[in-house]
Formats: C-alpha cells, sequence, structure tokens
C-alpha cells in the first residue's frame, strides 16, 4: 500500500527545489496519491490572556502585500517544479511546527516532505530547525531532506 496523501512543506527558499525534487520522487512510486503543499508566513501574535492567535486572523488581512507575495512565490515555487497538487496553501500559525503538526492531523496526511537546514554555532542554540520540532510530534512517515546550506536569511 502506498502514501495517500503527501505533504511537502517549503519555506520557498533558493534550495527548496531540491526538497520538491524527493516529492516528485515519491509521488511518482504512489501515483494514486494527492499532494498538498504548504508554506507558512510568519505573522505577528496577539495575546488573550494565555492564548497566542495570529494578528491576521483576527484582522482579516490575509490579501495583504506580504501574503499576495507569498502565493505568488508558490505558484512559481510548483510550476518550476512542475507538482500537480491538490491544496496549495499559504497560512499563519502560532509557529512553523505548531502549524506543519496541526494540518496533518486535520488533513489525514500519511507523510510530511520537509527540508532541513543546518544551523551553527549560537543559532543552533537558539532555535532548533523546525523538522526537529516536529518530528516527535507529527502523526505520519516524514521523510527530511538535508540541505547542504546552513540556514542564513
Amino acid at each position: 500500500m502506498g502514501y495517500q496523501h503527501i505533504l511537502l512543506v517549503t519555506d520557498l527558499l533558493s534550495d527548496a527545489d531540491a526538497v520538491a525534487l524527493k516529492a516528485k520522487r515519491i509521488l511518482a512510486g504512489s501515483p494514486e496519491a494527492r499532494l498538498s503543499v504548504l508554506h507558512i508566513v510568519e505573522d505577528d501574535m496577539v495575546r488573550f490572556g494565555f492564548e497566542l492567535v495570529p494578528a491576521s486572523s483576527l484582522s482579516g488581512d490575509v490579501d495583504g502585500e506580504h501574503w499576495q507575495e507569498a502565493r505568488e512565490k508558490l505558484a512559481q515555487f510548483l510550476a518550476r517544479n512542475e507538482l500537480q497538487a491538490v491544496n496549495s496553501e499559504v497560512t499563519s500559525a502560532i509557529s512553523n511546527s505548531k502549524g506543519i503538526v496541526n494540518y496533518c492531523r486535520d488533513h489525514q496526511v500519511d507523510l510530511l516532505i520537509i527540508g532541513r537546514h543546518e544551523r551553527h554555532g549560537i543559532a543552533a542554540w537558539l532555535a532548533k530547525a523546525t523538522a526537529d520540532s516536529i518530528l516527535p510530534n507529527i502523526p505520519c512517515d516524514s521523510l527530511v531532506v538535508k540541505l547542504d546550506q546552513p540556514f542564513a536569511e
């Protein structure tokens, strides 16, 4: 039995195509699988008591310049990599890892494909890679693609 629902998570950085290539290889071996592609934008958080909520979900500002740019980049990423996704989504979340785990649970994903940048020095100490944060909590199989270049924006 092959995979039924594959989720490709992308940060849309320059090396994201390497992760897309791995997804294409998996999809070629699972022709019955459907592909979803997810990109999570960084969003300001608003605190309500003990709860954090993405500001865009309160203001409805999902059509602002930042969001439009992310949607355009995602469309270019899909076209450039010749990926046929049944669902491609730009969304916000309290954290990338929480957004990915919730998406997998809510959409019955059975394979997650994500890239992992190396982190060195203080960056490794301050902020773990998203892939490292989700692996203990992800409810499905995962393929973590090691990316050669250390994380830098």
